[in-house]
């Protein structure tokens, strides 16, 4: 098999994928089908305050709150593993130069909470973009070479952590949501990826690696690789997909400039009555020309009334929804890729943003949850959904509140396997 010639640029890394792959495993060893996504910060702590034990640990600081019991009731709601975002900005930042050992520890002994509590775990690497309380995040270590070097070694040691437990219990995924360009004649980032890969193998050659493409990690992302480049066949290959993001963002601040005045559209769209659409699609352009800069609301109305047409028919909504599935169910067999060894990493539809008062039905996030689901597990892919509290909450609301049931009941309702 043909390897990237980035490799060869580098004899080490080369070498000890030549090494990996002679003790590495033929097949994925980490098998999961349902899954939910955890918490990675809650408080969002200062970096200034990173070097403070008392604020840092317990790491991730999910475990403040999450308990045995409520893992285990995880397992009970059917639930076979759980995505468990880990922050890398911590392991970067100078603040946590006497603690880093320490954070490799604490994320060690979250996988095996979690493993105790009879689910498995994919410890996932989760970059924010940096800015007000934290100076490193996507952005940086995707422009400064020696950033990306550091986040090589990170990678490298957490695999190494990893790498004596159960590889079909704990699998390692390198980086969430890739923020670089994807398509035919990007090279970037495949670049990027088989360093990465490299990395982590150079340290644990049974461990089950995630892998993503570009683009945030989208269908289109991952279509865009070369599998073949990736000398392993012990890989899980994952996307993400919010489709259609009109619908499952609505409300978030933090997703543009035109998403936040968009709250009360229904799901599924064709399923009320068109007086009532109207009804909520005006409410939302009374707040586009009420608050939105003068400058934008013209665009802002036509991208409204755009977006709402792509979608307000069930044959358009499933066709938007299903498209993100069938690009990559149409690469992963060009590829010879078994549909098993793909992962939903991510989908939800928002509960309630940060700070809003509008909360989203209960039935209407149920009802999507239950039709993603539905086009994951009819591709034979397996899914994790974003995630456990918060503003996607679909265990708890903020602050430790309890969220609706209506989308556990969807997972519960699922026939067990």
């Amino acid at each position: 098999m043909a390897f990237p010639a980035a490799l060869f640029k580098n004899g080490v890394a080369a070498l000890l994928i030549l090494l990996a792959l002679a003790t590495a495993s033929q097949a994925t060893t980490f098998e999961a089908s349902r899954g939910l996504n955890l918490d990675i910060w809650t408080t969002w702590p200062d970096e200034s305050r990173w070097h403070d034990p008392e604020v840092l640990f317990p790491f991730p600081e999910w475990r403040r709150s999450v308990d045995e019991a409520a893992l285990k009731k995880l397992a009970d709601d059917g639930f076979d593993f759980v995505r468990m975002p880990i922050d890398p900005s911590p392991f970067l930042s100078d603040r946590t130069a006497g603690l880093r050992d320490r954070l490799y520890e604490e994320v060690l002994a979250s996988a095996r909470a979690i493993n105790a509590a009879g689910l498995k775990v994919i410890v996932d690497l989760h970059l924010f973009h940096a800015g007000g309380n934290r100076s490193i995040g996507m952005a940086e270590v995707m422009a400064d070479p020696i950033l990306f070097e550091r986040y090589l070694e990170i990678v490298r040691e957490m695999a190494k952590t990893l790498s004596r437990e159960d590889p079909r219990q704990v699998a390692l995924e390198l980086m969430n949501e890739p923020t670089l360009e994807c398509g035919p004649g990007d090279t970037e980032w495949p670049d990027r990826l088989y360093r990465l890969f490299a990395a982590a193998r150079s340290s644990a050659t049974r461990l089950t690696l995630v892998l993503s493409g570009a683009c945030w990690g989208s269908a289109e992302g991952l279509a865009a690789l070369d599998p073949k480049a990736i000398p392993d066949d012990n890989i899980l290959w994952s996307f993400h997909s919010y489709a259609p993001f009109l619908l499952t963002h609505q409300g978030a601040t933090w997703a543009g400039d035109f998403i936040p005045y968009v709250t009360g559209l229904p799901y599924p769209p064709h399923a009320v009555p068109p007086v009532e659409l109207d009804t909520a699609l005006e409410k939302v352009r009374e707040k586009i020309r009420a608050d939105a800069p003068w400058t934008r609301r013209a665009g802002m109305l036509a991208y409204l009334d755009e977006e709402i047409a792509k979608i307000d028919t069930e044959v358009e909504l499933g066709a938007a929804m299903a498209a993100p599935f069938e690009i990559v169910a149409s690469w992963a067999n060009r590829h010879g890729i078994a549909p098993s060894d793909i992962l939903l990493g991510e989908f939800g539809m928002i509960r309630q943003e940060y700070g809003n008062d509008f909360v989203m039905p209960a039935e209407w996030r149920a009802a999507y949850v239950a039709d993603m689901i539905a086009l994951a597990e009819g591709h034979g892919f397996s899914w994790s959904i974003w995630g456990y509290g918060g503003a996607f909450g679909v265990v708890e609301a903020f602050e430790g509140n309890a969220a609706e049931n209506d989308v556990l009941t969807v997972v519960r309702g699922l026939p067990r396997r």
